[in-house]
């Protein structure tokens, strides 16, 4: 293992520097900080034009999730087909799925589409260690969505219930990692962000092996959306082209900067948002 510190829409031919379209499949956080709105934000942080489709509504924020409204498979479908039919998208970005029929759209699309890029953020367990899907959901996307993605990003608890492991400790990260790549997915992020230690290890397994990503422990309480941001950070690098390593990297490097700037939001009165416009906004 090594360390470090860190394709088509309906146009076939994509201007040299052309700003890249990426799409997020995702539910909507009211409050701002995570789903398709940290999604939207971070695209927009980083010079990518975001679109979004719909897979539930939720009443939440910065304190906890108060109900879900959950959006149909077909029209999820619906929405996939009108922006892959118009919008010239270079990379997708997955979250909360909901169910497996809202998976299976999303395979059918991805599919029929040829889409590129496409990162999965197997959403399925909860802060608290909470499982936020069914059972059918989670065999759904291992065995229907990660094989037809280029990048996942579970977080422990995540890859643990993917393999069907009672945990994933840090230090088989990689070990993690390599198994979960066995599920037809090229490269796999295991983040150790659950993990306490005074540095953030994210393991990156793909085809050259296990690359270790660290970046010192922010300390904060502001780390909402910070799973949200992380994969569409990817979803983004790999749109301008970068390897699968420079992606990553670049997104680490992207979120660590957005923790560091977080306490100076004062958004709400729990875990508030990461700031994704740190590079953009003054302080007053």
């Amino acid at each position: 293992m090594t360390s470090t510190t860190t394709t088509p829409g309906t146009s076939s031919s994509r201007l040299p520097g052309m700003t890249p379209t990426v799409l997020t499949i995702a539910g909507s956080d009211p409050s701002g900080g995570a789903g398709i709105q940290a999604d939207l934000k971070t695209f927009s942080a980083l010079g990518a034009y975001g679109a979004a489709a719909l897979t539930a509504l939720t009443a939440q924020n910065t304190q906890g999730v108060r109900g879900v409204l959950p959006i149909a498979g077909d029209f999820v479908a619906d929405q996939l087909s009108a922006i892959y039919d118009d919008l010239d998208v270079r990379a997708t970005k997955t979250g909360m799925l909901g169910g497996p029929d809202v998976v299976d759209a999303v395979v059918d699309a991805v599919g029929r589409y040829r889409v590129p890029n496409v990162v999965v953020d197997p959403v399925m367990v909860a802060a608290s260690g909470d499982r936020l899907v069914s059972d059918e959901t989670v065999a759904a996307i291992r065995d229907r969505l990660v094989p037809r993605a280029s990048i996942i990003t579970p977080n422990l608890p995540e890859a643990a219930t993917l393999l069907g492991w009672d945990e994933v400790r840090p230090d088989r990260m990689a070990e993690a990692g390599a198994a979960l790549r066995e599920l037809g997915v090229p490269a796999v992020v295991v983040k150790g962000g659950h993990d306490g230690g005074p540095e953030a290890v994210d393991v990156l397994v793909d085809e050259n092996g296990a690359q270790e990503l660290r970046a010192t422990r922010v300390a904060t309480k502001n780390t909402h959306g910070t799973g949200c941001t992380f994969a569409s950070a990817i979803a983004v690098g790999l749109a301008r082209e970068r390897s699968v390593y420079e992606a990553v990297a670049e997104a680490k490097r992207y979120l660590t900067a957005a923790l560091q700037a977080a306490d100076t939001l004062h958004v709400g009165g729990g875990h508030g948002p990461v700031h994704h416009f740190h590079a953009l906004w003054h302080s007053p």
